[in-house]
């Protein structure tokens, strides 16, 4: 074959193919045409959701911090004098209702942003401190089941101390080892080990508690919780100071 008809063979298959491809994008136009209107429409989607949660967010992060505000409000009882301009609460549980209702309201507007999540555990906290137990075990049991694993540890953490409030100690134990079993940032496994052995002490079981200080401190010497445990242990010794002999 010579390099002429090689060469007309070649531009002949290169007519054919693009042929090919003309016919089939033709063929093809309005399928090749809605799918790109889904991608575009999918993209625009993605997008629109991102800003949408963005704003979310701002507006959640403002509210939770118009509700922290009136949780730290400072307290003052009747006749105390209060410079001007500052407001107060003549008491934890009164100043509790008020903040409550913040909190509330972030997490049922926005329950899916990261401050409307932590704003329904301080509201389970604030019912707690107005009196409210029922509706505060509600809401730490919604809280603790989240996958939140840090906020999920304070809300069980929480109900547990509502619960030795309320005289169900043996619910309280069962939290306070799972939290030591699975410790989170906000809840490490010896600060529930040390609410724990409180409990023991409360109870009268002295020897219960001290079995859980001695693994404290042989565990974490020189951590928190072990040198609290160690004083535990030995509350007459007196740290050595710079000039101890």
């Amino acid at each position: 074959m010579d390099q002429q008809t090689k060469q007309a063979l070649k531009h002949d298959q290169f007519v054919d193919t693009t042929k090919h491809g003309l016919e089939w994008a033709t063929e093809n136009r309005r399928s090749v045409i809605t799918t790109g209107a889904i991608l575009l429409a999918v993209i625009v989607v993605i997008v629109a959701g991102v800003l949408f949660y963005n704003h979310r967010s701002q507006q959640a992060s403002v509210a939770f911090g118009e509700a922290m505000q009136a949780y730290q409000t400072p307290l003052a009882q009747s006749g105390q004098p209060v410079p001007p301009g500052i407001k107060t609460f003549p008491s934890v549980a009164d100043r509790a209702k008020a903040a409550n209702a913040l909190f509330t309201a972030v997490a049922d507007k926005y329950g899916m942003t990261p401050d409307g999540k932590i704003s329904r555990y301080f509201s389970g906290l604030t019912y707690m401190e107005a009196g409210n137990s029922a509706s505060a075990e509600s809401t730490f049991k919604q809280v603790a089941g989240g996958w939140n694993a840090d906020i999920a540890a304070l809300a069980k953490f929480a109900l547990a101390q509502l619960y030795r409030q309320t005289g169900r100690d043996p619910q309280a134990i069962d939290l306070y080892n799972e939290l030591t079993a699975k410790p989170a940032t906000t809840v490490p496994a010896g600060l529930a080990q040390l609410q724990l052995a409180e409990l023991y002490e409360n109870q009268g079981k002295p020897d219960a508690a001290k079995k859980i200080y001695a693994q404290l401190k042989d565990k974490d010497a020189k951590g928190p919780a072990g040198m609290l445990a160690a004083q535990k242990l030995n509350p007459s010794a007196v740290p050595a100071g710079p000039h101890a002999q």
